[in-house]
């Protein structure tokens, strides 16, 4: 029989083809970094000083985000945000180089190269290149783990089961969310048998995983499960007494899963479902079945209470898995709309974030990404009006006051500053580590917007204002001047 033609070589190799890509968008990422005008916000404001207080745990999280910081801003030798949030575009970047290996193991390279580019484009992805989250640093060891596990199924190895499980461990360390990887694969192996990966591999990526978490839940352990604690608070109705059912904020979250993949691909991944459920194809069942869990998780919290859209976020690696290469082969006029529209959206991001400051709207004039700005402002002004007063301590209750005061207090110098004592329930970060300690003398400035007043200030403040810009405008700033035993006595919340 004579030989059959060869295959036509690509002029070009996919995969430098989607490295160029995911390089071009990321070096955007990065060069409009510095011009963004948004201030640093509140969790990662929070999120540097946990890397200034280098621990296995904290109080809301797990402690790989304040590592990741403190190493960026060691190295660049600075704190200025555009260091504290240069680790978000090259974790997003380096997550969807690993998209594009794992799904290589399970469709052919014109397809996979195509999945880390959707990835890169995602406008969830788009919005964390630009204020970092726990979720940039986890989506990287979700998609390793995901691409570990298909090269186990395909041969059982002692060397990646303890791959998956570090890896799986260091997301684990990054956020509690990473044991929904677990929880689906569970899910599809009972419904995917051709997905299973052998019990010894199984064992030996839980007694890896185990390794890797253990700091973090000896921390726990050592200080009441506060950590815990503040992930069930989350939940909501897990300690609430009773259950209600919120069918708006089920629409709400799914509503904002258009906004979190992009509108073509959610809305094209909802269409796929029914149809991968019938399909003969395990991969597909496989990836649906690594997904789908998490949505219907979620789409449940949010019925008992609510649910932020980027908590499903770890959905996605392996939805865009599943979506992209039948849209590719399928369905290409739709794939090229939802990556036009994607693009579109994480190109003019950064163009925003730059303009923070002079988009207004309305009959007040308000600026319409308000939230943003005016943080630095009020810690100035509360400095001022401490220094002006002689106090050596400054103390607030608010989180959100007490992020920016604790991030700005080093370039201040003479002040220092501390979370007001309280009884009971511990709020936050701050009321935890940093409040007002026995033993100190000299004035202090209580700051509050009206709460929690202790009993030995007096009836008036010394100093109020009227907040007129940014994220706190229409509020009314009180300090009060009291004496340091003021906070012998501690103050409920």
């Amino acid at each position: 029989m004579p030989k059959s033609a060869p295959l036509p070589r690509p002029k070009s190799d996919p995969w430098l083809v989607g490295l160029a890509a995911i390089a071009a968008l990321t070096a955007y990422r990065i060069l409009m970094l510095p011009l963004a005008t948004a201030e640093i916000f509140v969790d990662e404001a929070q999120y540097w000083l946990w890397g200034q207080e280098l621990a296995f745990g904290y109080f809301s999280k797990p402690p790989l985000i304040g590592w990741v910081i403190r190493a960026s801003t060691e190295l660049a030798g600075s704190d200025g945000v555009f260091w504290i949030r240069l680790p978000g575009p090259l974790f997003h970047a380096a997550t969807a180089l690993v998209l594009m290996r794992a799904a290589r193991r399970l469709m052919d390279p014109v397809s996979a190269v195509w999945c880390g580019i959707v990835y890169a484009t995602m406008p969830a992805v788009g919005l964390a290149s630009i204020l970092i989250s726990t979720d940039t640093i986890l989506l990287l060891f979700f998609a390793g783990a995901i691409w570990i596990y298909v090269a186990l199924r395909d041969r059982s190895s002692v060397g990646l089961a303890l791959a998956l499980g570090v890896c799986l461990g260091l997301g684990m360390m990054a956020k509690y969310a990473a044991l929904y990887f677990a929880v689906c694969a569970g899910i599809a192996a009972v419904l995917v048998p051709q997905a299973r990966i052998a019990w010894r591999d199984v064992g030996i990526a839980a007694v890896a995983f185990l390794m890797v978490v253990s700091a973090n839940i000896i921390w726990n352990l050592e200080n009441d499960l506060v950590t815990v604690s503040h992930t069930a608070d989350n939940v909501d109705w897990v300690k609430s007494p009773g259950i209600s059912l919120n069918w708006s904020k089920v629409v709400e979250f799914v509503g904002s899963q258009f906004a979190v993949l992009g509108p073509v691909f959610f809305g094209a991944y909802l269409v796929l479902i029914w149809r991968v459920i019938r399909s003969e194809d395990w991969t597909r069942r496989w990836l649906l079945w690594m997904s789908l869990p998490i949505l219907l998780l979620m789409i449940g919290q949010a019925l008992l209470s609510r649910a932020y859209g980027n908590w499903a976020v770890t959905a996605y690696p392996a939805a865009i898995l599943l979506i992209v290469p039948v849209l590719w082969w399928k369905a290409r006029p739709v794939f090229w709309t939802g990556l036009a529209v994607n693009l579109a959206l994480v190109v003019a991001l950064p163009v925003v974030a730059t303009q923070v400051t002079e988009w207004r709207a309305g009959e007040e004039d308000r600026l319409l990404l308000r939230r943003y700005v005016g943080r630095e402002a009020l810690s100035a002004r509360i400095f001022e009006e401490a220094r002006a007063r002689s106090a050596v301590d400054v103390v607030a209750w608010d989180r959100d006051v007490l992020s920016d005061l604790f991030y700005r207090a080093p370039g201040v110098g003479d002040l220092e500053v501390f979370a007001a004592p309280v009884d009971g329930y511990v709020p936050h970060y701050y009321a935890q580590k940093h409040t007002y300690p026995e033993g100190r003398s000299g004035p202090v400035m209580f700051f509050t917007f009206g709460r929690d007043v202790p009993d030995c200030a007096a009836e008036v403040p010394d100093v109020s204002w009227a907040v007129t810009e940014g994220a706190y405008r229409g509020r009314e700033m009180k300090g009060y001047l009291v004496p340091s035993a003021c906070w012998a006595t501690r103050f409920g919340s």
